[in-house]
């Protein structure tokens, strides 16, 4: 065998981008609104806000809160949006929807703060084997902002990188 073997990640030629590197730390939570409907199916208006009214939501303190409901019913908009009023100064944030919708606008906030300059010119590989669950979206998001940047952008691990970007010289 020819030439010394270089393992170019632990050179720094290339620069890692980990998802998971941006995740905050928190609970995240579901509240389902069937809770509060008659036979989880019919929104009956005193007696829902009467229930908001009573809930505990010191348990959602300082978590990340997704508010959806698990039944078919078809609840008005509104309701939605007063639990959310219940849940503001107590969560970290409040979306509509699930887990998954809730770390989606975790890492859209995240991402568009981050400052890309250091992968100005430079092969990026995005970390692909996640411990915690990154959402798919977080993935686009992140190579849709890295793209304009950098040189080249792989994914997954620097032994079995899959190239996703190249810049044409």
């Amino acid at each position: 065998m020819e030439g010394e073997i270089i393992n170019r990640v632990a050179s720094g030629v290339l620069e890692g981008f980990d998802l998971e590197d941006y995740d905050p730390a928190g609970p995240r939570i579901l509240v389902d609104v069937a809770q509060w409907l008659d036979e989880g199916l019919v929104l009956r208006e005193k007696a829902f806000r009467e229930a908001l009214k009573n809930h505990d939501w010191a348990q959602y303190q300082n978590a990340y809160v997704a508010v959806y409901c698990s039944t078919d019913a078809i609840i008005p908009a509104w309701a939605t949006i007063l639990v959310a009023s219940h849940l503001q100064g107590v969560a970290k944030k409040v979306v509509a929807g699930k887990i998954e919708d809730i770390d989606t606008e975790i890492y859209a906030e995240v991402l568009s703060s981050l400052d890309y300059e250091p992968y100005r010119d430079k092969p990026v590989i995005i970390k692909g084997c996640a411990r915690k669950p990154v959402p798919d979206s977080a993935y686009l998001m992140a190579i849709a902002k890295l793209q304009p940047v950098a040189k080249s952008i792989m994914y997954g691990e620097a032994c079995s990188a899959v190239p996703l970007y190249k810049r044409k010289p």
